[in-house]
């Protein structure tokens, strides 16, 4: 009787076994059907990735630039309305070896410009509108100040030398296409407006077409800006032949290991006669979590507005926030 019993126990067997197959599958579709109705992308892959086992630490991290311009669904993940765009840093001590006086004793004769400075930059940006048209570009505006404070001349209570004003508005075009073994990631195209918001004789102003190019390979990052002055007129122009001094265009180089950022601006007119430019070389190295040390040395033409037609021999030791 026993041996009769055993073959409808197995098929019964089968049968629950098939039953509750069906119900961990049906589950497991259900799973995968709600991810699937997630909107967001970056939280949609994480979905999917949970309910496949995979662990984050499998996943790539953000390059740099995809960080800086949320190029990648990954990137997209912060919430923050504000983002850093140029470096954020104050370098409390330094030295000016050729201080440019003739703006400053133009307005006031007999004014002395210390060597020692205070220099800080604050650049931040926003998005404000993303994937347009559902087309891969993003649209962005953008707000640069940099400041040099005689800090040190207590005696005339420490005025400010000079501070350049920069918005920016910037259609950010997201690319990855190879060039010379670099990877494109964007093509920037936007106006930019830069001026000091002082008054005749020491009002400097311009606005610019620009043009800009990203690319990176490992821990190297290139940015390529290019720019063509919008012609003003001649009553109105307070940076008469400033292409003379900055020319059309700058180079960053970035190189990024264990914490570290190597950094070198290169810009010149490219005129054979009277040739004119500037160079910029830069270290930040860890400090504590978000802030690292920073040192940068700047020689040539066009540090600031002010100083556009003068050249600066310059260096200071401070801190950057740290955003890469």
């Amino acid at each position: 009787m026993n041996k009769d019993l055993l073959p409808g126990a197995g098929v019964l067997a089968l049968v629950l076994s098939l039953a509750a197959g069906g119900a961990a599958g049906a589950n497991r579709s259900d799973g995968w059907n709600e991810c699937a109705k997630i909107a967001d992308d970056a939280q949609r892959l994480r979905c999917f990735d949970d309910r496949s086992g995979r662990s984050p630490a499998e996943t790539e991290a953000p390059s740099y630039l995809s960080r800086l311009w949320e190029l990648d669904t990954e990137s997209r993940l912060r919430k923050f309305a504000i983002t850093p765009y140029r470096s954020n840093y104050i370098l409390p001590v330094t030295y000016n070896t050729t201080p440019n006086e003739g703006p400053i004793r133009e307005a006031e004769p007999g004014k002395e410009v210390k060597n020692h400075e205070v220099q800080f930059q604050i650049s931040f940006k926003i998005k404000l509108w993303q994937d347009i048209l559902d087309k891969e570009m993003d649209l962005w505006v953008a707000y640069t100040q940099r400041s040099f404070w005689q800090f040190y001349d207590f005696a005339d209570s420490s005025p400010f030398r000079e501070t350049d004003f920069e918005p920016e508005l910037l259609l950010n075009v997201r690319t990855d296409y190879h060039l010379l073994g670099l990877r494109g990631r964007y093509i920037q195209v936007g106006v930019d407006h830069q001026s000091n918001g002082r008054a005749k004789p020491q009002s400097r102003s311009w606005n610019r077409l620009v043009a800009n190019f990203g690319f990176e390979r490992d821990n190297v990052i290139l940015l390529l800006d290019t720019w063509y002055r919008i012609p003003e007129n001649e009553e109105d122009d307070d940076n008469p032949g400033i292409e003379k001094y900055l020319g059309y265009g700058q180079m960053n180089v970035f190189y990024l290991r264990k914490g570290h950022r190597f950094g070198l601006l290169i810009r010149n007119n490219l005129r054979l006669h009277d040739n004119k430019g500037a160079l910029q070389l830069e270290w930040s190295f860890p400090l504590i979590r978000w802030v690292s040390g920073y040192v940068q040395y700047f020689n040539g033409y066009g540090e600031s507005l002010l100083d556009t037609n003068a050249s600066a021999n310059r260096i200071g030791i401070g801190f950057i926030l740290k955003e890469w």
